[in-house]
């Protein structure tokens, strides 16, 4: 079973404009893409380059390539079974309008090949999608339609942070 999930967000937009969220990943308080108020905050060892370790919760990987401002790639190292990468583009798509564009290509192993569709996927659409929704709004100033948790997804995030409370709690 292999794995290609696409996110993207026509943007109103500058390529250049789009491509300095892309440069804003892992600053603090400076990122302007990330979801990290509602999401584990994406961190890195180091500024956003090749060779960079990190990751964000329990989602590790490394910056296997760096285009500043056009392209990130990122490669799994963990959880376990995940084999893969995932990436950000910024996609020509007219005058000033660009495309963002994030691609999760693997291969799950083990165990990762119940736990990505039953947990992984839905957690990682909804981030991607609220990451989506501060690209439009950094770019727009306005979002139209934000993005919505289903109740999988809120019944999913109780039991992450029950079990990560119990965990630090320990």
């Amino acid at each position: 079973m292999g794995v290609h999930n696409v996110h993207e967000r026509l943007l109103p937009a500058k390529e250049s404009e789009v491509g300095a969220l892309i440069d804003t990943l892992a600053s603090g308080e400076g990122d302007r893409l990330w979801p990290g108020a509602a999401w584990s905050p994406m961190q890195f060892d180091r500024p956003l380059g090749p060779g960079a370790v990190g990751g964000h919760g329990p989602v590790r990987y490394t910056v296997a390539g760096y285009a500043p401002g056009r392209w990130v790639r990122f490669e799994f190292t963990g959880p376990r079974g995940f084999h893969g990468f995932h990436e950000l583009a910024v996609l020509p798509a007219g005058p000033d309008r660009t495309r963002l564009h994030h691609t999760l290509t693997m291969a799950p192993r083990g165990l990762a090949r119940l736990t990505w569709p039953l947990a992984w996927r839905p957690l990682h659409d909804a981030c991607l999608e609220d990451g989506l929704d501060r690209a439009e709004l950094a770019c727009t100033g306005v979002l139209r339609r934000p993005a919505r948790w289903s109740p999988y997804v809120r019944v999913l995030r109780a039991v992450a942070g029950a079990v990560m409370r119990r965990e630090r709690d320990s």
